[in-house]
């Protein structure tokens, strides 16, 4: 691998830790960008090495097979800024359509909610997850990845005992299950590759933030 696809594959590896917002398995992110082990850890590297240097608000965390990206210590005086004035103002309407999509089609993995957003929803995710609205456990699919639900604070503060109660609950869930469903067929190569809006819209679309009605 020469210099090149060192710089190439350094800025998918960046891109891909980004957007995966979690600790991910060396193995899995070798397969992801396709090369041989030996270069990914010459890619890895030179990553760490660039993540080092003055003026990074980032760094690599490596652990038991697993790497991830994080935000330096130097940074945490903004971040807790940060999170405080999350605390004190209402939730976003991305927090809201986020918090809507849990409520429907929980549980749900990271992935898949952000299939249907469309963005990365790291942020939003730990902000509601602080702020006591949704719970997250581990997947009995998948080890290495979490499942995200509403927490009974919410369903107690929405008056509910159950998401289930939740306005036409049924018709989004059902919805919701069809483009899970949809996805799966994608991943398998065996319809083309479509936004989820679009699918959404070819559909009855529903409203963003339901739970903000």
């Amino acid at each position: 691998m020469d210099d090149l696809d060192i710089k190439k594959n350094l800025a998918k590896l960046e891109a891909l830790l980004f957007i995966y917002g979690e600790p991910i398995e060396v193995k899995k992110a070798v397969k992801n960008l396709g090369i041989a082990e030996s270069d990914f850890e010459k890619v890895l590297g030179q990553l760490e090495t660039k993540l080092q240097e003055e003026g990074r608000g980032l760094t690599l965390i490596k652990d038991s097979g697993r790497i991830q990206l994080a935000t330096k210590p130097e940074m945490s005086d903004l971040l807790s800024n940060v999170i405080k004035q999350e605390f004190t103002e209402d939730l976003t309407p991305a927090a809201l359509e986020t918090l809507s999509i849990i409520a429907y089609a929980a549980p749900i993995t990271r992935a898949d909610l952000e299939y249907i957003r469309g963005v990365n929803s790291s942020f939003i995710l730990r902000a509601l997850l602080m702020r006591g609205l949704i719970e997250r456990s581990i997947s009995p699919q998948r080890a290495n990845a979490y499942i995200y639900s509403v927490s009974f604070d919410l369903l107690r503060q929405l008056g509910i005992s159950s998401a289930d109660n939740l306005p036409d609950y049924k018709k989004y869930r059902d919805l919701v299950n069809l483009l899970h469903q949809e996805t799966i067929k994608e991943e398998k190569g065996e319809i083309p590759s479509q936004n989820a809006d679009a699918f959404l819209n070819s559909q009855e679309n529903p409203e963003r933030g339901i739970l903000n009605n």
